[in-house]
């Protein structure tokens, strides 16, 4: 258990990085701050005493104490170059790699450093990362958000950012809430394209696998329906599987439940990504059905674990690489004082044939 004193340095940091208290502005003073957490004096007088060490704030004798903004000159004082923030939901599994080559690569043509983070896609961790970069003082930030599709308590820290007009952009998702410069797949039309190619190939029972805490989960859902809706195909909800970040690890058995009960009413599946296909590869065979004689699958993403896997998954593309390089080229752009880029970038997918889908009639026999 953290000390009494931490305690407070940390709820009063959070509060200063977050915009809470303003720069300048009077903190609570000595007597408010023992009621407020309980504790004597001598541990709010360590507290403070820290926190000026820091350059958190000043105290004035016989005014008070204000937040000071030292605390981002001191960071940038110990930092030998420029320095960029990243801060993905993760770092070492499925397209995170990639994009984070991206970056790197194209940090390194004009000498900036990263300083990277990882957030679990927990908002809690997610916190804990912007007061990281805020008390470092990076000169920008690029931010994979943390389940975007679902309300984010974090808020105030990316308006901390504006305010300091510190530039910052998002990658994968965004927060709708925030009108910020964006670069992500066009995921509405990479699961339109999904469903369209098995509509194609004669599938006309078709299900899918949807992670809802997430703003791609959330447009992955709008293109298969828009799929099915062009092509007069009935949207049937209990062919939806959907789960989340916290329920991701019992995904396996929800799949097994769920191909149990419906493995007859589908000929094909829509798949969130390429991880929850080759999961659902993995059950059908625990479960003996011939993939893809009776199940046709289709992930999204084209990551390596697809590639890579002892079956090739049909998938959609997936900047990747590309998507980091170019969110660190506009955030290294505005550095240098260029105001005219782009806001929202969304990159077009293109279908990858694979061994996990097959037609179940000729064209020719449907007219």
């Amino acid at each position: 258990m953290k000390p009494k004193y931490q305690i407070i340095i940390d709820d009063i940091k959070s509060k200063i990085l977050s915009g809470q208290y303003k720069i300048g502005e009077q903190i609570p003073t000595e007597s408010a701050l023992q009621e407020m957490y309980k504790v004597s004096r001598q541990t709010v007088r360590k507290a403070i005493l820290e926190l000026a060490n820091e350059g958190f704030v000043r105290s004035e004798q016989g005014s008070g104490t204000y937040v000071s903004g030292h605390y981002r000159s001191r960071a940038n004082g110990k930092s030998s170059s420029r320095t960029i923030g990243v801060i993905t939901t993760y770092i070492s599994d499925y397209i995170f790699p990639s994009i984070i080559r991206g970056i790197e690569s194209r940090l390194n043509e004009d000498n900036y450093s990263l300083l990277l983070a990882s957030t679990n896609n927990d908002v809690a961790q997610e916190k804990k990362a912007l007061e990281m970069m805020l008390s470092y003082g990076v000169e920008g930030l690029i931010v994979e958000p943390t389940r975007s599709n679902v309300f984010n308590p974090n808020i105030a820290y990316y308006l901390a950012f504006q305010e300091q007009e510190i530039p910052f952009v998002m990658i994968n998702a965004y927060y709708e809430e925030l009108d910020v410069p964006f670069f992500c797949l066009d995921d509405v039309k990479s699961s339109y394209l999904a469903t369209r190619e098995l509509i194609s190939r004669g599938h006309k029972e078709i299900g899918i696998i949807a992670k809802m805490d997430d703003l791609q989960g959330k447009f992955r859902m709008k293109g298969f329906v828009q799929a099915l809706s062009e092509a007069k195909l009935t949207f049937r909800p209990e062919h939806v599987l959907t789960f989340d970040t916290l329920t991701k690890s019992e995904l396996s058995r929800s799949l097994e439940n769920f191909l149990s009960l419906h493995r007859h009413e589908f000929t094909a599946l829509v798949c969130y990504n390429d991880e929850v296909g080759l999961e659902v590869v993995n059950v059908c065979r625990k479960l003996g059905i011939a993939i893809p004689e009776e199940l046709s699958i289709v992930g999204q993403d084209n990551s390596y674990i697809a590639q890579n896997a002892n079956i090739k998954l049909a998938t959609l593309t997936h900047p990747q690489e590309q998507l980091g390089r170019d969110a660190a080229d506009w955030i290294i752009k505005r550095l240098q004082g260029k105001k005219d880029l782009p806001i929202h970038n969304y990159y077009q997918p293109a279908f990858i044939e694979g061994e996990t889908i097959k037609a179940i009639r000729r064209m020719a026999d449907q007219t």
